[in-house]
């Protein structure tokens, strides 16, 4: 998720056990791009935030005044690249991996952003510099599952690739977190998104 100013002040209030669960919910959709050479290049990223988080988001701004829920298209101007602020160290709650570790992704750029049925829908893309795709692990999750990320938007392929997409053990994840919270402190983090998150792994021609 974004962390963004709102964020702290919301966890300030929750207790470690709370932040085992997710708080925010977004819809997510990927396109993934693959050069005829068979490199990944870049990933879009659509971020379809829920009605209630969307809202919060609004209000921080002062914006909607008549609370009906749709916005104009000066108060969207307004908000395009609210979640593109992101603190040092934040990896976008997107994770690329090949045989050697982690794919580093370049810093978003804006794409746009939307308002549908009251939810906040908002584009960015983050460059790869040209890595072979076949094999390649991609992952979207926020770590400490504070943000629960499902890919109900889609996953896409440009170029000479497709991906195998893996659904999580949801018993094996919520196994994980009780056992993980036995052994922290009210102040921890528990970080166990990645057990929440689908797993897509490219495969190209050859």
């Amino acid at each position: 998720m974004p962390k963004l100013t709102l964020l702290p002040l919301l966890a300030a209030f929750l207790p470690a056990p709370a932040l085992a669960h997710p708080h925010i919910f977004v819809e997510t959709g990927l396109r993934i791009e693959v050069n005829a050479q068979g490199q990944l290049t870049g990933i879009e990223v659509t971020w379809a935030y829920d009605e209630f988080y969307s809202m919060l988001i609004v209000e921080d701004n002062n914006l909607d005044p008549d609370h009906d829920g749709h916005l104009t298209p000066a108060e969207l101007e307004i908000l395009d690249g609210f979640d593109m602020r992101w603190i040092e160290g934040f990896e976008g709650d997107l994770y690329v991996r090949d045989a050697n570790g982690p794919v580093p992704l370049g810093p978003p750029q804006k794409g746009g952003i939307s308002e549908e049925n009251a939810r906040l829908i908002t584009v960015h893309s983050r460059a790869v510099a040209s890595v072979p795709a076949d094999g390649l692990v991609i992952k979207a999750y926020d770590p400490t599952f504070y943000t629960a990320y499902d890919l109900t938007r889609g996953v896409t392929v440009e170029g000479p690739c497709r991906v195998e997409q893996t659904t999580p053990d949801l018993d094996a994840a919520y196994s994980k977190v009780d056992a993980m919270m036995q052994d922290l402190s009210d102040e921890a983090f528990p970080e166990v998104g990645e057990a929440f998150a689908d797993e897509l792994r490219l495969v190209c021609d050859s």
